[in-house]
């Protein structure tokens, strides 16, 4: 299934402007994610939204929202209210100025979206714009409603597209003084320092994110399956924790030792990762998504569920020795 677009509406430089749509660039729809369960029945708990004073239960109709000014009491601000105070952007990302990217503070960053042609109409307006924005090498800023509330969005090209990152207000930074004014300030010798930069040297590498594994996430999977499949489950060893005391120069260079007897496994598994990522990409066909972890579930799904999962959980081993890859669309856990 497509993508369901965040936001609608139109771009505009100036006079120049284009229908485009807002697609969320990130997702965690394929963790795995649980409910909340009665231990006893198994059932699912449910919420009721109810009256505080009297425990009543109240419908969607008969719910405003209301700013808390004094105990117990409340502005109540409508929808229609909260509609008409919304800025003209409602329906338009204007882009007000160019800046230079490395002047975004990353603290302001929040979340990064795709912003793309809506239609089969204005793609030599959006193009004008992207190339804009790619020959003056800046950062487009503008503005966006979104939920009733209006967004700072930054945008900058990405491959054939546009990119737009979501900014913080300066009253949503906190300052930094007041976490670091109590740093003491120390003072280090240039042996320690050129002993940190070795090990930094020799941890250096490029940035590639298909090599990052989620090894909570993996191990919840695993978990899963293992329970599905009647498998015992173990309870891993405490870590171990704290040892002897040594100094900081005696650390660095214990650290430099490690990294030098780790160096050869460590590049082992790393040139392992992209070969199986290489072998992966060309065995399988382009999708329009990324499988996600949740692939590796076992599937139930349908009213055979729990015979099914009774039934694997009388063969662990088989379950085990031949695991089964779960549909797109995995049922959540729990």
């Amino acid at each position: 299934m497509a993508p369901r677009a965040n936001w609608k509406g139109f771009l505009r430089l100036s006079l120049v402007t284009c229908p485009v749509a807002l697609y969320p660039a990130t997702s965690d729809t394929e963790k795995v994610s649980f409910n909340q369960i009665n231990r006893r029945t198994g059932h699912r708990i449910k919420y009721l939204k109810v009256d505080a004073e009297t425990g009543d239960e109240v419908t969607s109709e008969d719910i405003v929202k209301g700013y808390k000014v004094d105990t117990d009491t409340y502005i109540e601000v409508t929808k229609d209210e909260l509609d008409d105070i919304a800025l003209d952007s409602t329906h338009t990302i204007e882009i007000d100025e160019f800046v230079p990217k490395a002047d975004i503070d990353n603290r302001y960053l929040i979340r990064p979206y795709y912003l793309v042609p809506d239609g089969k109409v204005g793609h030599d307006a959006y193009a004008v714009i992207r190339e804009t924005i790619r020959s003056m090498d800046k950062v487009a800023i503008g503005r966006v409603v979104l939920t009733n509330r209006e967004h700072i969005i930054a945008l900058e090209p990405l491959e054939n597209g546009l990119m737009g990152t979501l900014l913080r207000y300066p009253y949503e930074v906190r300052s930094e003084k007041e976490y670091f004014d109590d740093i003491q300030d120390v003072k280090l010798t240039k042996d320690m320092l050129d002993l940190a930069k070795h090990i930094v040297e020799k941890k250096s590498g490029a940035f590639e994110p298909e090599l990052f594994e989620d090894h909570y996430e993996t191990a919840l999977i695993d978990l899963i399956n293992k329970k599905r499949s009647g498998m015992p489950i173990t309870a891993k060893a405490a870590p171990k924790t704290g040892g002897n005391v040594i100094s900081l120069m005696d650390a660095l260079k214990k650290s430099i030792a490690n990294e030098k007897d780790a160096a050869p496994a460590a590049k082992a598994v790393r040139d392992t990762a992209k070969e199986t990522a290489k072998d992966t990409a060309k065995a399988k066909k382009p999708k329009k998504r990324v499988e996600g972890q949740r692939e590796m579930l076992l599937p139930i799904s349908g009213k055979g569920g729990k015979e099914a999962a009774a039934k694997a959980a009388t063969t662990p081993k088989k379950a085990a020795d031949k695991p089964v890859r779960a549909p797109a669309r995995a049922k959540k856990a729990g």
